[in-house]
Order: structure tokens, then C-alpha cells, then sequence
């Protein structure tokens, strides 16, 4: 079977969320551990991020096919380039992070994503297809991807037209339901488009027996 990576598209980290886990007061879970040792980013940024990146993590950990010593999951950071989702952040990768923008044009943010695009690449293979699980509407990060990886980029043309949360939903319940959606390649794709009926709820998990 091909090989396959997923790269997936950054949280926010200078949202609300964010406040919650760099107070020093904060005693919740993720926060101590944050504090104390480092948790993985994939935990951290679902935090951040809510539907739209759980969906993201749990569907790449479904469905990834890495290359051997490859992450099947990983990270587009603002600040650190592309890291595998289970490496640990602290509260300092955190708020460098928080401190630089999501920017094509800024190369604090630029030369990192770069640099490991181009080792990706290397690493993978030619044969490997990357996967991107993001906004192709935006070119913040697509078109330097385009440029690193040509038509080995691909990515689900159903997110053509939905938001975050659609996009979120989408990728949960194929993670749940064990159903992988179609990739086509980013270079010369539709990627804007009406915004699509929306999914229907997922059931609820219920509880308290069989009544």
C-alpha cells in the first residue's frame, strides 16, 4: 500500500483556550502537565482547537500509512515547523507559539515550515503521498507546501466549502466509523466552493444499560 502522512493544519494559540492553560493559577490536567513536564501537542492544540482539531488527530492516527521511523500524524506550528502531534510542548513552546504570526510573509514563521517540508520530503520518499488535513482556501501554508511537494500534495476535496466545526465533524466520523474520504491533488483542484448540506448529528453515547 502507499505510504501516507498526514500534515496537519495549527491551532490557534492566542485564543481563550490558550489564556486557560498558561495561567499560572490553573490547575486542571493538561495545564500541571504542561507545567510540570510537557504533553503531546496533538493533546494540546485539540485543546485549543476543539472539534476541528480532534477531528483532524483522530482521523490522521486512524488512517496514516508513515514511511518506518516516520510520524503518521503531524504538526504544522506556528513557530517550530512541522512536528509529530505525540512530541511533548510545554508552557515556553506554548507561548512561542502564541508569539508568532501564522504568516507566509513572516520568516519566523516561514524558514521553520520550510526547512522541514523539504526533510519531509526527503525522509518520506517519492512515493509516499502527503496528505493535508486544512484549509486549502487559504494559501498561509498551502502554497509553500505546493511548492516543496508539487502534486504529491493532496488533500479531501469534501472540505471544499465547509468551515471549521463541518470540517471537524467530517473527520470524526470517518475516524469513528472507520470510512477514509477521497484525496485528490491540491495543484489545480477547486478549492473554493458552496458550502455543503450539513452533516447530521452524531448519536450520543448512552448510558445507564440497555433501557
Amino acid at each position: 500500500m502507499t505510504p501516507r502522512v498526514f500534515l496537519l493544519s495549527p491551532a490557534s494559540c492566542r485564543g481563550l483556550r490558550a489564556g486557560l492553560l498558561l495561567r499560572d493559577a490553573a490547575r486542571f490536567d493538561l495545564a500541571v502537565r504542561l507545567r510540570e513536564g510537557g504533553a503531546p501537542l496533538g493533546e494540546v492544540f485539540a485543546f485549543l482547537s476543539g472539534l476541528y482539531f480532534r477531528g483532524k488527530l483522530a482521523y490522521a492516527t486512524r488512517f496514516a500509512r508513515p514511511p518506518q521511523f516516520l510520524s503518521g500524524a503531524l504538526v504544522i506550528t506556528p513557530s517550530r515547523g512541522i512536528v509529530p502531534a505525540e512530541e511533548p510542548v510545554g508552557l515556553a513552546d506554548l507561548r512561542g507559539f502564541a508569539g508568532v504570526d501564522i504568516d507566509a510573509r513572516n520568516p519566523r514563521y516561514r524558514q521553520p515550515l520550510e526547512r522541514d517540508a523539504r526533510r519531509l520530503r526527503a525522509q518520506a520518499g517519492e512515493e509516499a503521498e502527503i496528505v493535508l488535513l486544512g484549509s486549502v482556501a487559504t494559501g498561509k501554508y498551502v502554497d509553500l507546501l505546493l511548492e516543496v511537494f508539487g502534486s504529491r500534495l493532496l488533500f479531501p476535496p469534501d472540505f471544499v466549502g465547509r468551515g471549521d466545526m463541518s470540517r471537524g465533524g467530517l473527520l470524526l466520523r470517518g475516524a469513528r466509523e472507520g470510512r477514509e474520504l477521497p484525496y485528490v491533488a491540491v495543484a489545480g483542484a477547486v478549492r473554493h466552493g458552496p458550502r455543503p448540506p450539513r452533516l447530521p448529528q452524531l448519536p450520543r453515547p448512552r448510558f445507564g444499560g440497555d433501557a
